[in-house]
């Protein structure tokens, strides 16, 4: 659990300011579950600038609860949390001064959005809250008051724990787990998941990840690692500490995140994911006759492939689907053997290549249509599908044929500003497999809308 929060004060000297006004959202990881926003009444008068700032005054404050009042329901919330806050130096510096005057040692493990920022969102102008919300993307309202800004600091948070590809925001909470003590049981950890698309991450007890996996189900995904009986669910289930996961609403994201995390992190019982899983490809080569023939080859690096597959069975369906669909031939593409013409040419849907009654150039022409609509190469495009609740959408960017990342945003901010949408984009490598997972997803999903740019 975090405890995300800001805290408005009178200003003034070093360790003699009062809070005038505090605000914690306690999140955990995905929505917040609970909240405390009160005024304080700091028994000293505001600064004047601070007063222009916050439009916050010493009238408002009068019957304000003081901060003795409040301590308690403080204490309640951040329970068992690491403190969140932009620039926590100053707003737990803060709250530790405030406790000790009533002789309260209050000491919680920290997280600084600003130093989170810099590392995970570099390049930035600047790294204030208000600039750095506003360049990402990020609604804001009530700037400089404690809810406005502890708000837009969860949602800022939201999109660092997206970034952070390495996982060691969520390591950290592990870590603060086991120092706890901790040790939840199997069925527990279930329950705790919930039943939407996204990746999963399984931590042992020294907070390390050893497994990575996504599904369009989590709970029922874990509830088979912990209930199945091969070797690897039974090493899960020995090893297993604690589960982690991050929805993502769209599939593709969920699959293009997964591939990116094993080939970063290396999970133990990863081991067959860490390289690529795509063993086998479709390649193009002219035969004797001048046509060119589609062929499932085992992967060879060598040579320039049009997609790529799991299986030779998978690469086999897709041929089948293509050469009809294209009105392309069985027997030069290798799927019917027969010194005749093709099974295809009997029903009337082959155009007669495999007895060389159609010009190659005419029939090259269909194959080079189809090579063209694989391809991303020079092509710019962002994939738009569902995101992790009703009110988002999910984007997938492709720039110059090169995948670049993945973002969310709320329904009403509009993403035909490619420039805006560049702001708000999880930089993600691209590769063979990210190319192929792309393809693959949209060969057999219809996803919302596509806009080409």
């Amino acid at each position: 659990m975090y405890a995300i929060l800001d805290i408005e004060t009178t200003g003034g000297q070093f360790n003699e300011e009062g809070i005038t006004e505090i605000a914690i959202y306690k999140f955990d990881g995905h929505e917040v579950v609970d909240q405390f926003i009160s005024l304080v009444n700091p028994e000293k008068p505001i600064q004047p600038f601070v007063v222009k700032l916050t439009g916050i005054n010493n009238a408002m404050l009068r019957s304000a609860p003081k901060f003795y009042e409040i301590a308690k329901r403080v204490i309640e919330i951040t329970q068992d949390c690491i403190v969140v806050a932009h620039n926590a130096s100053f707003d737990y510096r803060i709250l530790r001064t405030e406790f000790s005057r009533l002789g309260y040692d209050y000491v919680k493990p920290t997280l600084c959005t600003v130093e989170l920022s810099q590392k995970l969102i570099p390049g930035q102008a600047s790294y204030s809250l208000g600039k750095l919300v506003r360049s990402l993307g990020i609604p804001v309202t009530d700037r400089h008051r404690a809810s406005g800004d502890a708000m837009a600091t969860v949602k800022l948070f939201k999109m660092l724990l997206a970034k952070d590809v390495e996982k060691e925001i969520l390591i950290s909470l592990i870590k603060a787990e086991i120092k706890k003590g901790l040790s939840p049981k199997l069925l527990d950890i279930v329950e705790s998941m919930p039943t939407k698309t996204g990746i999963y991450y399984i931590h042992n007890e020294k907070g390390d990840l050893i497994y990575i996996g996504k599904s369009k189900n989590i709970k029922k995904r874990i509830n088979q690692h912990f209930t199945g009986t091969s070797g690897k669910s039974k090493k899960i289930q020995r090893d297993v500490f604690a589960v982690t996961y991050e929805e993502t609403g769209s599939e593709l994201i969920a699959l293009l995140k997964e591939s990116e995390e094993i080939k970063i992190n290396k999970p133990i019982y990863n081991r067959a994911q860490r390289k690529t899983i795509f063993q086998y490809a479709l390649y193009v080569e002219k035969d004797a006759n001048g046509y060119l023939a589609l062929k499932v080859q085992k992967a060879d690096g060598r040579k320039k492939e049009i997609t790529s597959f799991t299986s030779m069975q998978e690469g086999k369906n897709l041929l089948h689907r293509i050469t009809a669909e294209h009105q392309l031939c069985q027997k030069i593409n290798g799927l019917y053997e027969t010194k005749n013409g093709c099974f295809q040419l009997k029903i009337k849907e082959c155009k007669g290549a495999c007895l060389n009654q159609e010009p190659p150039e005419e029939y090259n022409e269909r194959v080079e249509e189809f090579i063209n609509e694989m391809k991303f190469e020079n092509k710019n495009m962002v994939i738009i599908d569902r995101g992790r609740n009703v009110n988002e959408r999910s984007a997938v960017l492709i720039e110059n044929g090169i995948y670049k990342g993945y973002c969310f945003f709320d329904l009403n901010y509009q993403v035909n500003n490619i420039e805006i949408l560049k702001n708000l984009i999880i930089p993600m490598q691209n590769n063979r497999d990210t190319r192929t997972i792309i393809q693959g997803y949209l060969r057999r999903h219809k996803v919302m809308k596509i806009i080409n740019f």
